[in-house]
Formats: structure tokens, sequence, C-alpha cells
């Protein structure tokens, strides 16, 4: 390590000391919507003014380090020591805005037109809100078969169908949508990327009670719903390669973060729910949950370094997203395990928590949603054969 980043984890872990709300998560327990996007929003600002909500985006959009009144982007080596003093401090996850900063983000800096950055960008770090219109009840994993409709009249097109699975979707300011813009085209060459304003008429949102208890998840029915045709990503029927953009930040860059808080907060409470880490077969457990969330990190690095040196593989993001999702589901049933029933007699968490509740049993529920978004584990395997390992395409069913 070099001075300079030493210097740079004494400055963020000192920020930590002063900013991180002590009792947060004994007051974001039991709250209701309306406190919980007070809270989202105002703990989003404080990372903002220290230039900590988004050290992965261009500093000519507002990310990085701001020095002697100049921006500068954050090294991975930075990002990786931000990520590791909050999760150490305990910090609140971004949960409300992961949307915004990821995955529209990175949709808008790949595929948006100017306008469309000058328009989104600095509001997303004003406090506005996103959800992803993807999945469909029928084209869930396979995404290419969606079925909800946009067709061009006049200045605008003209949405029908459904969504499902639209995380914050209750809480969204706008939406990335994807819709099919040519019925007749193959799957992957009819359909158009949209940015979808969430006040637009025609547009009900219905949460998803999940198993939980929470009600994140949502559906979204769009009735003839006008999206102006400026809103639309990339080129009209190209919105599939537009996707890849999101697809691969929430398979990939997004882990980043999430590695480092199963890595250093994760483990630390695997080993405190632990009744005795003498016992070998404990002992053994924790060696291997040790190796494993090591070779994540690492694997978050590389892809993350490599992402921006525009080397990184066709299936990289997809391998990280694998191992990360199943890792977390054996950690948290080991935990479930450890802790016992006495542990479990209060099933409750706070809203502003990710996995990382305290509530072992309820994060080991939770766990397995990890396995669905972004493709399923199924998807993340096929897409590591196929593009990662050059395997055949299975024959389509006569």
């Amino acid at each position: 390590m070099t001075d300079d980043l030493d210097d740079f984890r004494a400055a963020v872990r000192q920020w930590c000391k002063t900013h991180v709300p002590a009792d947060w998560r004994r007051s974001q327990t039991g709250v209701g919507d309306d406190e919980f996007v007070r809270f989202q929003k105002a703990w989003f600002a404080e990372l903002h003014s220290a230039g900590y909500a988004v050290p992965h985006w261009p500093r000519e959009w507002g990310g990085g380090l701001r020095t002697r009144g100049a921006a500068r982007k954050m090294s991975v080596a930075e990002q990786i020591v931000l990520y590791q003093e909050l999760a150490a401090h305990d910090a609140p996850r971004l949960v409300l805005a992961f949307v915004g900063i990821h995955h529209a983000a990175s949709t808008l800096l790949a595929a948006g037109t100017d306008e469309q950055r000058r328009r989104h960008l600095p509001a997303i770090l004003d406090g506005e809100i996103w959800v992803q219109g993807f999945s469909e009840p029928e084209a869930g994993s396979d995404l290419a078969s969606l079925r909800t409709s946009a067709r061009r009249v006049g200045d605008c097109y003209l949405v029908n169908g459904q969504k499902l699975w639209a995380s914050g979707g209750r809480h969204a300011d706008w939406c990335l949508l994807l819709a099919r813009t040519d019925p007749e085209a193959p799957k992957r060459k009819g359909i158009s990327y949209f940015l979808l304003d969430m006040t637009t008429p025609g547009i009900d949102v219905r949460p998803i009670r999940n198993a939980v208890g929470e009600s994140h998840f949502c559906e979204v029915f769009l009735n003839d719903v006008a999206i102006p045709a400026d809103n639309l990503v990339g080129a009209e029927n190209e919105g599939w390669q537009v996707a890849q953009a999101t697809l691969a930040a929430e398979r990939g860059l997004t882990m980043l973060e999430l590695a480092e808080r199963l890595g250093n907060a994760g483990f630390r409470w695997l080993v405190q729910a632990c009744p005795s880490i003498d016992d070998p077969l404990v002992a053994d457990r924790l060696a291997q949950f040790e190796i494993e969330t090591t070779g994540l990190r690492g694997l978050c690095r590389k892809l993350v370094e490599d992402s921006e040196a525009g080397t990184a593989g066709p299936a990289d993001a997809s391998i990280v997203k694998l191992y990360y999702s199943e890792l977390l589901q054996r950690m948290t049933d080991f935990g479930a395990e450890m802790s016992g029933l006495a542990a479990h007699t209060e099933l409750a968490k706070p809203l502003s928590s990710g996995w990382e509740s305290g509530s072992w049993v309820l994060d080991f529920i939770g766990s397995w949603e990890w396995t669905i978004p972004g493709g399923s584990s199924e998807i993340q395997r096929t897409i590591i054969g196929e593009r990662g390992l050059g395997l055949p395409r299975e024959p389509s069913a006569v």
C-alpha cells in the first residue's frame, strides 16, 4: 500500500466515525415507507457530499474524489478501501439508489445521448430513483422472450404490457424499460430500450410481498403509456445490445462493494455467530469461507480493472455474479445453522440493510433472491459455457 492509500483510508475511517448513524439499525427496523425513503435519500446525500456515493462514475459527471476544489476519478484500490471501511463501520447500504447509480448510469454512459446524460446523471445525484423494467411473467430468465409492446405513433411510442420483479418500483421516479418494437423480428432483434417517466398516465405499480415479509418487488402494468421518442436509448430495435451494458453492471461491476461487505462484515459476523470456533468442523468451514471470500474479492477487483482497461472477458461478469450469489447462500445458511434457535425468536430486519440484517434466517431466505436477478444461476452457467469456454449451444428442441 502506498502512503497516499494509507492517508485515504485514514480519511475515510475518520469520516465514517463521524457520519455513520450509530443507531440506524434500531431506528430503521419496522419503519414505514416514507421514513425508509427519507433515510435513504439523506444517507445518499451525506455520502455524495463527501465524494463517496458514486466513486465509479467519471469525474465530469460528479464521480470520484474532490481534493483542493478539483475532482478526480477514484482508483479501483481507493474504491476497495472505501467499501472496506464502510463495511467495517457498518454503514447503511444504498438500497434505494442502487439501480440509479449503477444500472441507469452505466446504460446512459455507454449508450445514452448527451441530452439524456445531462438530464438524468445530475438528477440521480440529487436523489432521482430508478427501477429496472426488464423481466415479465413469462420472460424472466429468458428475457429475450418479452412481450411488452411499443408502437411508434408520431413523436411517441405507445407501450402496453406488464413487468415483474421490478425492485423498488413503488418509489421510482424513472424506469429502464425494454419493449418489443418489431414483433416480426427474431426475438433479440426487435427489442428497444426506453427511459420511462413513472408519473406518465397509464402506469399501475403493485407491490409483491416476499417470503421475508417485505414488498420491495413490484409488478408494473402499462396501458397505452406514451413515451417520447427522445427517450429511446440507442437505435430502435437495438435495445438488446444496449441492455448488455445494464446487465454487465448488474452482474459484475456492482459486486465490488458487495464482495467487500461479504468478506469483511459478513465474515466477521459469521465468526461471531459460531458458538465455538474450536470445533474442528466449524473451524474448517470458517477457513473455507475465508478462502472463498478472499477469492471473490480478488475476482471483483480484477473485473473492475479489466473493464476499465477494456480487456474484460465476455463471461467475466457472469463468473463473479454466480460466485457471489451462491457463496452468499452457503454463508447465510451456515450462519442460520450456527446461531441457533434462540437467535431467531424475533424475525425483523432494518430496511436500509441488504442481506446483512443481523437476522441469519431472514438473510438466508433473502439470499435466494440473488441467484435470480440479472439472469439466474442457470443463465450465468450458460453464458460462461458459451461465451467464456466456447462450448456449442444446445440445439433447439424440435
